[in-house]
């Protein structure tokens, strides 16, 4: 068994320092893991006659016997608490055995690896292998929130991968039985302070422990699959929590559905955090597309700051971090690369338009931050039929000359060499849904609240490599008009024209269809210098 403390260790054919036969029926075999309160052993059930995993609970020594009993009862707790998850998804506790003065927790062996050492081993993971464990974990948190349990300590570690993608969640020694009383710690924090939820945090009492903190953790155990590196880890504790409480990571291996859940469970507010349901739902749209820049992504060194976006303000990572090409504004390897992604509205824009998404989901901010707009922000245009914009056809890594204002069309022709002069450049783009979906339009607001909180990541990202960006570029988006979207009804079209007496078409049989050529759905971000002067490369 996969140990569930981040540490791989201890010697083969150690035996526990009590004996080698448990309570005269679990033989222990091999120390298979160590970490600051125990060992886990691979033993064998002798009286059924299969492999079990024990987990030895060693207490600090000198210890006072007051906390020794609290430490037995959550010993106790533990194998209280997983008795009533019969999960498939859950490790499974068969016994709890009280010996020599040491706890064991009998369990089930599950051959694994745990997702910490996955990454440590094999770097960032693709966006499916991620969205399938995801589905997998949230499934068995699922299941042990309807039985009343909080997990309180979701991180990679507690998360096994078997050999054939099968996940189970491990190491509910400090879970919460939400209607059991019989044992708190009031004022202390119990967990992983990486992957504490922020409210937890800031309370610290056991209210602050709901399903929606677990989901929180979920969050950041995801941010950690694809990014190589925890969200909110830095030199400290204290730190560690500070980073929690005041800023918003920044995903850079990520995009699409994928990102929408790890920012949507990332919200600092429990209400506003994204549900089960809408987590499945988001899921299940992931795609097996690559992560951005895997081959090069590594967890940082020692001292090193992950990129963050600060709150109260819409952050960027430090320009140290990444190299600005001589006379570029925008990465090179972008256009080539033509980084137009399946945005993350592809389900996200029913949740916006639904007001699922409130708190400052999308808006970078966290708890305690200003909500204001950033002031380099102008606000986006619609384009298309009945829009403010008649026509725009430049796709992502075009530029433009002129202002992108009210009236004016910029077709495909409008398009100029962005080795010229210009005096704009599309530098991101985010398809939605597709346009043969019947979607309803989800108004101006929503669409212009993702557009700021899409065309933001990608202007403090470092896609856009200006390093006095912030004072000396502005960006703004168009968004699809009502017209462009699509009718919110399908248009009839009979087959053969024929009407009854009274002149009425025969539409009641006859299919409906909705001409879909002129439609668009993408939402563009436009850059353009703050003095109106123009731009080169």
């Amino acid at each position: 068994m996969a140990q569930h403390d981040d540490q791989r260790g201890g010697t083969a054919g150690t035996t526990p320092a009590n004996a080698n036969l448990l309570a005269g029926r679990y033989l222990m075999r091999q120390q298979v893991g160590s970490g600051g309160m125990g060992a886990v052993w691979l033993a064998e059930d002798t009286v059924i006659g299969r492999r079990v995993a024990i987990k030895e609970v060693r207490l600090p020594d000198g210890l006072p016997d007051a906390e020794r009993a609290v430490f037995s009862e959550r010993v106790l707790r533990e194998a209280r608490t997983a008795g009533r998850l019969t999960d498939a998804g859950i490790v499974t506790v068969y016994d709890v055995v009280f010996s020599g003065g040491l706890s064991y927790i009998v369990m089930e062996y599950v051959e694994s690896r745990t997702l910490s050492e996955i990454v440590r081993d094999d770097g960032p993971l693709p966006a499916r292998r991620v969205a399938e464990i995801a589905g997998q974990v949230l499934a068995a948190l699922d299941a042990a929130h309807e039985a009343g349990v909080v997990h309180r300590d979701v991180k990679p570690s507690n998360i096994l991968v078997q050999a054939n993608g099968k996940v189970k969640l491990t190491d509910f020694g400090i879970a919460q039985a939400m209607d059991d009383p019989r044992l708190t710690t009031t004022g202390t924090l119990v967990g992983s302070p990486a992957f504490m939820a922020p409210e937890r945090i800031s309370d610290g009492s056991e209210r602050s422990v709901t399903p929606a903190s677990d989901l929180w953790s979920l969050g950041a155990t995801l941010f950690h699959a694809v990014e190589g590196y925890p969200p909110f880890e830095r030199a400290n504790t204290a730190a560690t929590l500070h980073a929690i409480m005041t800023e918003v990571p920044y995903l850079s291996n990520c995009s699409g559905p994928l990102a929408a859940v790890i920012i949507g469970l990332l919200n600092a507010n429990p209400s506003g955090r994204l549900t089960s349901a809408q987590v499945r739902g988001l899921l299940a749209r992931v795609s097996d597309q690559p992560t951005a820049a895997t081959a090069n992504t590594a967890t940082p060194a020692s001292g090193t700051v992950a990129p963050t976006m600060v709150a109260g303000s819409i952050g960027h990572p430090p320009t140290a971090l990444y190299d600005r090409p001589p006379g570029a504004l925008i990465a090179p390897e972008v256009k080539r690369r033509n980084r137009k992604r399946t945005g993350v509205l592809i389900a996200v824009v029913a949740l916006l338009a639904a007001g699922a998404f409130v708190g400052g989901l999308f808006t970078g901010k966290s708890v305690g931050a200003s909500q204001g707009v950033p002031s380099n922000w102008v606000a986006p245009l619609t384009y298309g039929s009945g829009g403010d914009i008649p026509d725009f056809e430049l796709d992502q890594g075009k530029c433009g000359s002129g202002q992108v204002q009210a009236g004016r069309r910029f077709t495909s022709e409008s398009a100029i060499d962005c080795g010229q002069p210009h005096d704009f450049e599309v530098y991101s783009s985010s398809d939605t849904f597709d346009t043969s979906e019947h979607i309803d339009y989800p108004g101006y607001d929503a669409l212009a609240a993702y557009a700021q909180s899409w065309c933001s990541l990608d202007f403090n990202s470092k896609w856009v490599t200006e390093q006095d960006k912030d004072s000396a570029l502005k960006y703004t988006a168009v968004v699809p008009s009502q017209g462009s979207w699509g009718s919110n009804q399908p248009t009839s079209s009979p087959s053969d024209g024929s009407s009854d007496s009274s002149g009425a078409s025969d539409s009641a049989s006859q299919p409906t269809t909705t001409d879909t050529q002129n439609l668009n759905r993408t939402v563009y971000c436009i850059l353009f210098r703050t003095d109106s002067g123009q731009m080169s490369q």
